[in-house]
């Protein structure tokens, strides 16, 4: 592939939705591209306003919380697994307000609690808390949102 059409499909790509880096290196590498177009591609990107880490992050935070009801700790993880500065992540990641990550969690938790099949509130706890430590939540959130919905569930039960 010639370096003008590696450009040409990068470009779209990046004019379609938000990329970072990692994922255009990724592109490229099962391209057959001259020596040293990679780097000249990269950063004509990068100085072009294609490509751009924080706005890339931003994006990826919203997308994956709104939509894939991802907690802090998982977008964190993925972010890092392409390659964004810390500092990055978590200016990305101050745009989750606190309520809005209960509210998501609540959800999920009030969902998944119909459908668990356990023994003995213990395993069923346990279940919910794996569940939510897989979406990328963290232990403490997770354990307070689960008083929340069980006190809840018990004054449902207690004045039917």
């Amino acid at each position: 592939m010639t370096e003008e059409a590696a450009w040409q499909r990068l470009s779209a790509l990046c004019a379609a939705s938000e990329q970072c880096l990692y994922d255009m290196r990724r592109k490229m590498q099962s391209w057959d591209l001259p020596e040293g177009a990679d780097r000249r591609l990269l950063q004509r990107l990068l100085t072009e306003g294609y490509v751009d880490e924080q706005r890339y992050a931003r994006a990826f935070v919203h997308d994956k919380s709104q939509y894939n009801r991802w907690g802090r700790r998982r977008i964190e993880f993925e972010l890092h697994r392409r390659g964004i500065a810390d500092a990055t992540i978590a200016d990305a990641l101050a745009g989750i307000a606190d309520e809005e990550n209960d509210e998501r969690l609540t959800e999920l938790l009030k969902a998944k609690m119909r459908s668990v099949k356990a023994r003995n509130d213990y395993e069923r706890m346990a279940k919910l808390m794996r569940f939510a430590a897989q979406r990328g939540f963290a232990a403490d959130e997770v354990q307070r949102c689960l008083r929340r919905l069980t006190n809840i569930e018990e004054d449902c039960y207690e004045n039917p």
